[in-house]
């Protein structure tokens, strides 16, 4: 994982506090963390100079040289410091799969494997009007000849056995098709003589 939720706040230069550092912020809470504080030694050599030469008086040779000193080897120190605190912050901060932010531990959802935004409030699966999915149930159930739930409370004619909806009686294995027509609009099992259905008003 490569992290790019943070921003350099060091102070490289020719300085007496001549370092590296970078801030961490999570993308969900803004909540921030600091690498730990890198010193630049060839800046702060740098910077150790330039106060000598200010003293001294001399402001050119001495100077140019304090900024010579400070420019050697300071992206490779850049670069390693930046490279530490990302190892640092790689234990701290993780990418979320689903919204691609950077989260910190507490914004963090181990079960769900997604930040706390994305497994509270994320993307749901569209709505389906109730009734249209119903009858959409049980237009496959008359299809394979079996009666949706609201049918549990029917009995074979044969037994009088409760059938729980399938075609053929539980008990008996009579055949419910014989007496019973399955509403071509809901899929309700019917008695025969039924003129409409008394689940949706449909007439036969």
């Amino acid at each position: 994982m490569s992290l790019t939720n943070y921003r350099d706040v060091g102070s490289a230069g020719s300085h007496m506090q001549a370092g590296f550092q970078f801030e961490f912020h999570c993308q969900n809470c803004s909540r921030t963390w600091r690498s730990p504080f890198e010193a630049y030694r060839r800046g702060q050599l740098a910077g150790l100079i330039y106060k000598f030469a200010y003293l001294l008086g001399d402001r050119g040779s001495m100077i140019r040289a304090s900024g010579a000193v400070a420019d050697v080897g300071s992206k490779r120190a850049h670069d390693g410091a930046l490279r530490h605190a990302l190892e640092a912050a790689e234990q701290r901060y993780t990418e979320c799969p689903a919204c691609a932010k950077t989260v910190c531990a507490d914004c963090w959802d181990t079960r769900a494997g997604t930040c706390e935004s994305c497994a509270g409030g994320g993307a749901r699966p569209e709505r389906t009007d109730e009734r249209t999915e119903e009858r959409a149930s049980r237009g496959q159930e008359s299809a394979t000849g079996r009666a949706p739930e609201s049918s549990a409370a029917l009995k074979c004619p044969n037994c009088s056995c409760v059938i729980s909806g399938g075609r053929f009686c539980e008990e008996c294995g009579f055949d419910m098709a014989s007496t019973h027509k399955s509403c071509p609009s809901c899929g309700t099992l019917c008695a025969r003589a039924t003129r409409f259905c008394a689940d949706c008003g449909h007439g036969f």
